[in-house]
């Protein structure tokens, strides 16, 4: 019998772990912004057309590539990121695996050009569907420019199961999102058909946050600063009167990437507790920088989720910086008094004498008396003459306690001398 295992064509091995990264046009918007993040860039432009099925360009200006690097990168799990196995546990950049430029490349026409600054020429490669087509030198800018092309042309059944075109345009937003809402210091736009939705400076992480949401979240959200030996927390929290209906406003960043985690949402809505109806939920963007021997994010192709070596420690901190950020700005729930009307903290009369609003000068008025005169002070009442005489004992004749069981209970029997007890029964309201 003739053997029947093969090795799969390198075209159909990367249509199969496309499958796994490049799920729909934001997967691939998600893969080239992160590789612009990690290049050093401080200006990144995304442009799209017919929400990224068309066309999908960004253009950087990082450190760009060498002709050979160019033509490596689109190569299964070729990476400057790392090196041996023990550097998947020091990673601070976003990338690493080596898999999103040739996962791109086998269900696109991809055009890339790219030249370092000390170079006089760049280079321009052009793949179509895992096909090298040609490399030639090419005078770009310094910097990188990507271009993916008709999506999926390649794979039909993968581009019928597209959503309509605002559906795909909101998960390219999503992603948009994620990358500048951590990288705020990087200048980015982003372009669909032609028209520009976001341009976005350089800022700090409140303007950034107010950019790309509204302007009234700089009244919305308060901040959290917690560090700890372990890790440390930093970022917005919303105020519990502007909970939501829906989870979209939910952000976690661990190590400036942006990760889902059911258990510290949870953590964040445990804070939250009796602060907030049931069926809602708070806005949050939480910013978590921990050791990276601690977390392990080689655990999902997408890189999205991650596992902590200690997550109850985590949750613990976490619910504790939101509680005391939300104490800090009295949006705890708190027992209301009433205020003395004498507790008057208005501005002061000119050469009025300080005095402390707690101290209750001496009165002596008596609000049963009737008059607008206040009676004198009361003197102090002595008792009446003779008192002792109430209490002379000197013709009482006191026995001494029996000593016997006998003579108790002979006290407890009564005397026959005595005069008949009578029975007196009483009815109230009619019982």
């Amino acid at each position: 019998m003739a053997d029947i295992i093969h090795l799969l064509t390198d075209a159909v091995a990367n249509q199969i772990a496309a499958g796994e990264v490049i799920q729909r046009p934001a997967s691939a918007v998600k893969e080239l912004l992160e590789n612009s993040i990690d290049a050093g860039a401080t200006e990144v432009q995304l442009i799209v057309k017919d929400s990224g099925k068309t066309l999908i360009q960004i253009t950087d200006n990082g450190c760009g590539m060498t002709p050979g690097d160019a033509r490596m990168c689109f190569e299964r799990h070729a990476t400057s990121k790392i090196h041996d196995a023990g550097d998947l546990f020091a990673i601070r950049t976003l990338g690493f695996r080596g898999e999103a430029l040739a996962s791109i490349a086998a269900v696109a026409q991809v055009e890339l050009k790219t030249r370092r600054m000390e170079d006089e020429l760049g280079t321009r490669i052009d793949i179509e569907g895992s096909v090298f087509k040609g490399q030639r030198p090419d005078p770009c800018p310094p910097g990188t420019s990507i271009l993916v092309k008709n999506l999926f042309f390649n794979v039909p059944a993968r581009r019928s199961f597209l959503k309509s075109d605002s559906l795909e345009l909101k998960h390219i937003q999503t992603e948009f999102y994620r990358v500048a809402l951590v990288h705020h210091d990087v200048r980015m736009s982003f372009h669909h058909n032609g028209k520009l939705i976001h341009q976005l400076l350089p800022s700090n992480r409140m303007l950034r946050i107010i950019s790309l949401m509204v302007s009234a979240y700089n009244e919305r959200l308060v901040p959290i600063d917690q560090v700890t030996e372990a890790l440390s927390i930093t970022g917005f929290i919303g105020k519990p009167e502007f909970a939501r209906k829906n989870r979209g406003e939910q952000y976690f960043f661990v190590n400036n990437r942006y990760i889902r985690h059911p258990y510290l949402s949870h953590s964040v809505e445990s804070a939250y507790h009796e602060l907030i109806p049931k069926d809602s939920v708070p806005s949050y963007f939480i910013y978590i920088d921990a050791d990276p021997s601690t977390i392990d994010i080689n655990i999902h192709p997408t890189k999205t989720e991650v596992n902590f070596l200690d997550t109850r420690v985590i949750y613990a901190v976490l619910k504790s910086a939101i509680r005391k950020a939300l104490g800090i700005h009295n949006l705890t729930a708190s027992i209301d008094f009433d205020v003395e009307a004498s507790l008057d903290f208005g501005p002061r009369q000119q050469d009025r004498p300080i005095r402390n609003p707690f101290d209750r000068p001496e009165s002596h008025f008596n609000p049963f008396e009737t008059g607008t005169q206040v009676p004198p002070p009361r003197q102090k009442s002595r008792p009446p003459e003779n008192w002792e005489l109430l209490y002379d004992t000197s013709g009482v004749e006191i026995h001494p306690k029996a000593g016997s069981d006998q003579q108790e209970t002979d006290a407890l029997i009564p005397d026959e001398s005595m005069p008949e007890v009578r029975e007196i029964a009483f009815q109230v309201h009619g019982q």
